[in-house]
């Protein structure tokens, strides 16, 4: 008789990962957004807690940019006020730097500025707690460091044995993220639980609802009759595809696009945002255009894209302008000396290109590709044209307003990088 297998749906699953987590873990909190994902993932604790007549109560670390549709504001209040009882709300108002691809003039912002409280978008919330509450909390820090340093600071706090911070990160839809977290060897895990990663002594992050799909979040409020953030009504009216819609902030790059939504979802926030962050207005125009680097980027006629580099260069302030010219010298010495890793699908075209190459056979890395040394190309017509070193994809990080240059694939730089070192050295995130 062949055997039945009987496969478990993923609320199911969620159920068995909340059950270990609050069985292990005495001091629990959840990172929430005000987003469909944090939103589901809320609601998953709330109702396992009721339902199972837990006697805890659940953390809710909530960073408030100031800046959001009043949609998503509403339904943070009304999650929190609902459910109080069980409750421990941690809403953060701290003017830590928050990346912005608005301007040409600044590379960050900073919510809830106290210099700037006569352009703040709305006053800030009666509950709200500031850097005074934080001794960790310095001027240079940046939203994902503050992020990071919260997780110890509660877990001293608490006097907890074990904290777990619970994250609504998908795999579906935040894949990259995912896969740091899931590939990167380096993180340690809860035992043998492939969803979580440890962050400090005896404090871990736990994704419960990481294999869940987007039509898996709306079935379940639709099946439990869960509270949602309706700007996703508002979202799917204004014909913006399931998976674009996004709460996040609307200053980074991967917002530029649907910034101008602010102007008919939410008039009177959109209002007040222009004269709070250099360049929204333009942005809000102009960034689903070629004229931010989106679609199509057309070469201006007798330029090539290494001298359009060098004219739009021209057009920058001095600060934003040596950022640029300095990762450029990085990268091109990078490619130059190392080189980067291609499939050999790529380096074949590349070499039907007649693009003069230096094809290694061993890497640092662990992957099958191999290492390529080459120079900068003005631009090449192949499908791995986000792989290849060209000056047209510099081109396009200028016009994004993209300082960290990811649209080049950049890693952050060895400043930058020393700054997270020293977090993560205080922070203890790898305990050997």
């Amino acid at each position: 008789m062949k055997k039945e297998i009987v496969t478990k749906n993923v609320y199911d699953l969620a159920q068995e990962r909340l059950r270990m987590i609050f069985n292990e873990f005495d001091n629990v909190y959840i990172s929430f957004s005000g987003g469909k994902d944090s939103g589901v993932l809320l609601n998953l604790c709330i109702d396992y807690i009721r339902r199972n007549n837990l006697n805890i109560r659940l953390g809710v670390f909530h960073m408030d940019y100031e800046i959001q549709y009043k949609m998503t504001i509403d339904y943070v209040d009304r999650m929190l006020e609902a459910n109080k009882d069980i409750l421990d709300v941690y809403r953060v108002c701290v003017p830590f730097r928050v990346a912005t691809c608005t301007s040409m003039y600044q590379s960050f912002w900073r919510p809830w500025e106290k210099g700037k409280k006569n352009l703040w978008v709305r006053p800030m919330p009666k509950d709200a707690m500031t850097e005074e509450h934080f001794p960790f909390y310095n001027a240079q820090m940046w939203d994902y460091e503050f992020q990071m340093r919260f997780a110890k600071w509660i877990h001293d706090k608490k006097d907890a044995v074990r904290t777990c911070c619970l994250i609504g990160i998908r795999t579906q839809e935040s894949f990259n993220r995912w896969r740091c977290i899931y590939l990167n060897r380096k993180y340690q895990m809860y035992h043998t639980y492939r969803w979580t990663s440890k962050v400090a002594n005896d404090v871990y992050n736990a994704y419960p609802i990481f294999d869940w799909k987007t039509t898996d979040v709306w079935t379940a409020n639709g099946k439990f009759q869960w509270d949602y953030n309706i700007l996703y009504d508002l979202y799917y009216r204004a014909g913006v595809n399931l998976e674009r819609q996004r709460v996040a902030s609307p200053f980074i790059n991967e917002a530029q696009e649907s910034l101008a939504l602010y102007r008919v979802l939410d008039p009177n926030t959109w209002g007040k945002m222009i004269g709070r962050v250099n360049g929204v207005n333009f942005t809000g125009m102009y960034g689903g255009t070629h004229a931010m680097g989106w679609q199509s980027v057309k070469l201006p006629e007798g330029y090539t894209w290494r001298e359009f580099m060098y004219f739009l260069l021209s057009t920058l302030p001095e600060r934003a302008r040596k950022n640029y010219l300095r990762k450029l010298s990085v990268s091109v010495h990078f490619w130059r000396t190392k080189g980067g890793c291609l499939s050999d699908a790529t380096i074949q075209k590349l070499i039907d290109a007649k693009v003069p190459i230096i094809v290694m056979d061993n890497s640092n890395y662990k992957t099958y590709k191999k290492p390529v040394r080459m120079e900068y190309q003005d631009d090449i017509d192949i499908p791995e044209f986000r792989e290849i070193p060209t000056y047209k994809r510099m081109c396009v990080c200028i016009l994004k307003n993209d300082h960290a240059c990811k649209y080049m694939g950049f890693s952050p730089t060895k400043e930058e990088m020393s700054k997270r070192s020293q977090v993560m050295e205080q922070y203890r995130i790898i305990v050997s």
